[in-house]
Formats: C-alpha cells, structure tokens, sequence
C-alpha cells in the first residue's frame, strides 16, 4: 500500500521536490506568437484593400501570371533587408543584456568613408566631380572599399565594447556618445557634401543578380542582393546564437551576469566582441546601401537604431536581456516591413506612418514589460 502512494506521488511530482509538471502550462514558443502576429496584420490588410476592390498580397491583374503581388512581396522583402541587418547585431547586445543607439550613425559614417574608396576617376569622359581623396583612391578593387568600410564598423563597435566592458560607462550612455560622434565624423568627412558616381563592380554589389537562376522566381529582380545577404546572415547568426559557445555565453551573461562571471565566463571580452560584430554588421548593411543608391549622405542612417530594436523587441527579444532569437528578429522585421508596406497600399499619409511607426516602437516596449511581469507572476 505505501509503494503504492510513494508512486502515486513520484507520478504526479516527476522528482521535482513536490512541484507538479503541468504540460498545460508549458508555454509556446515566442516565435509562434510572433509568426502569428504577422499572419494576422497581414489578413487585415488584406481584407482593408479588398474593401478598396484591390488586393494586399494577391494578384488582381489578367494581363501579368502568377497568384501573388511579386512586386509588393519584393519591396516589402526590400525594405527591411538593410535595417534588418542591422536589427541583427543589435539583437545579440540586447539579449547580453545591453544596447545600442549608435548604429544608424555608424551607417552613416560609414558610408560616407566607404564610398569616398569606391568612387570612379571619370563621370561621362571628364572627371570625377565628387572626388574626395585624390586620384590615388579612384577605381580601386572593389575589395578595397568593403575592408575599409568593414574597418569603421569594426572599429566603432570595438570603441562601444571597450567603454562599457573596461569602464563601466553604461550601454546607453557609451553608444550615445558614439551615435553622436559618428554622425559628426559623417557631416565633417566632405564637408556636409555627398560623395557619389562609384564603380561599377561597387554598384553591382548591391544591384545586381547573386542568386541568379537560383532564386527558383521568388526574388527574380536585379537589386535582391541584399536581401540574400540579410537571410544568410540571418541563418548563420541564428546557428551561431543557437549551437555555439559564443550564443551559450550570450544568454548567460544576459540572464545573469554575476552569474557568469563565477562561472568562468570571460565577461568583458564577451562584451567586445558582441559590440564589435555588431559595428560589423551595421557596416555591411553601410556598404550595402551605398551601393543600391550609387551614393552616400551624411544624414544616410537616421532612426535606424530605432527601427532595429523596435524589430528586435516586436520579435520576441527582452529588453532586460537574457532572451530572444535570431529567428524572432527576422519576424520582427516582416513585421515591421509588412506594417509599412501595408499603410501604402491603403494610401495613408507619410506623416501617420510615422506617428504609427512612433506607436508601434512604443508599444513593442510595452509588450516586452508586459512578457516579463507575466514570467514574474508564474
């Protein structure tokens, strides 16, 4: 008779000290809130355009093949592919329990020393009348303007991690000052001036064609590179985040970092290195925007900052760190670009696009509270 209590309650406690498994209560994965969340916003589009007699997703016209809107799909895959980049460092230093304001102005910096490498000694037979450097710099290797454009972001994010790893200067504060230092470096290189006319292999890096016939008709458009580039960049972070040491000690520190620091963890390096990839990373999507616009702007990466954590929270990453996924981002980011997309298509104004765009960033916050006073509570 006692085995058989003893093993009614083994049964019901799985030799948790008394505490009951309730499968009930196991919660879903974020993720699958968020895909949902993006089928829904998209359903509501759908159903607002066909109230106009016009559709969101799907294909209206007799005269062009195909079920979908190839056109809509491709710019909102557009569209959030550079920011999305950026969205994808900035995820890694919020789940270390950090934060970074000065991408968008690493963008910025960035490009206009990027392009001021990449530009050509001759526009229609004369020369070159944006030439910033010299003719020393005119029709270098394209490879020569990516490692240099490479080297600021590096080199910004190696600054970010160093301050707040060795001087204690928080996160806020430490890329505050970056944010405002890269912008002034991008206002002071030319002068306020844009530098533009690059080569055409820099162009192509951007605008041409990298899957080619691979891309089996989803991104059939010359420019789909960046896209491509934020998916696999996308696909290896999320293995890198998921089945390395380096994504192990990510969610360490950013859970607890006392923590890790008894555990052996290597905390401030740790912490340079993940600002450093993300300098990396807002350099890559510098390089890329230069080249889809064939020019660089000192006011080129204003409020991406703010778009990137705005994505990185709406897809499921805590603010408090310690939680998130790459995966959670990129839905974050359709999202986000699906949003947008859909206001246009609806013919709303600029202006209450940025008021929502205002609301949504606001909200994503909220909903990030909310999450964790929900853990509290459990």
């Amino acid at each position: 008779m006692t085995d058989l209590v003893e093993g009614a309650v083994t049964q019901q406690t799985h030799g948790l000290g008394g505490l009951k498994f309730d499968p009930t209560k196991k919660a879903r994965p974020p993720e699958l809130n968020v895909a949902a969340a993006l089928l829904i916003i998209v359903v509501v589009f759908e159903v607002l355009n066909r109230m106009n007699g016009t559709s969101f997703l799907f294909n209206m016209r007799d005269n062009v093949p195909g079920l979908f809107n190839q056109q809509r799909i491709d710019i909102i895959l557009l569209q959030v592919a550079i920011v999305g980049i950026i969205a994808l460092g900035v995820t890694q230093v919020i789940i270390l329990g950090g934060i970074d304001l000065s991408s968008g102005s690493v963008v910025g910096a960035t490009a206009m020393v990027t392009m001021s490498f990449a530009q050509t000694a001759t526009v229609n037979g004369a020369p070159n009348p944006r030439m910033i450097l010299g003719d020393w710099a005119m029709d270098l290797p394209v490879a020569a303007p990516i490692l240099v454009g490479l080297g600021c972001g590096l080199l910004a994010g190696l600054i970010n991690g160093l301050l707040i790893a060795y001087t204690r200067i928080p996160p806020f504060i430490a890329t505050l000052g970056m944010m405002v230092s890269a912008r002034g470096v991008a206002r002071w290189w030319s002068n306020g001036q844009p530098v533009s006319f690059p080569t055409e292999t820099y162009a192509g890096l951007s605008n041409g064609d990298l899957l080619g016939g691979f891309s089996f008709g989803l991104l059939h458009w010359p420019g789909q590179n960046p896209v491509v580039v934020f998916a696999l960049l996308a696909v290896l972070f999320h293995l890198i985040m998921t089945r390395t040491v380096y994504g192990k000690r990510s969610y360490a520190i950013g859970s607890n970092e006392a923590a890790a620091r008894m555990s052996g963890i290597a905390v401030d390096r740790h912490k340079v290195l993940v600002y450093t990839i993300a300098g990396g990373l807002a350099a890559v999507a510098a390089i890329l925007l230069t080249s889809k616009n064939l020019t660089a702007q000192a006011g080129m990466g204003v409020m991406y900052e703010l778009d990137a954590i705005a994505m990185a929270v709406i897809g499921g990453v805590s603010l408090a760190g310690g939680r998130g996924s790459i995966l959670g981002t990129v839905l974050g980011a359709m999202i986000f670009s699906v949003i947008i997309s859909g206001f246009t298509s609806i013919r709303l104004d600029a202006y209450y696009q940025e008021m929502v765009k205002g609301a949504i960033i606001v909200g994503a916050v909220v909903l990030d509270q909310w999450r964790q006073r929900s853990r509290v509570r459990l």
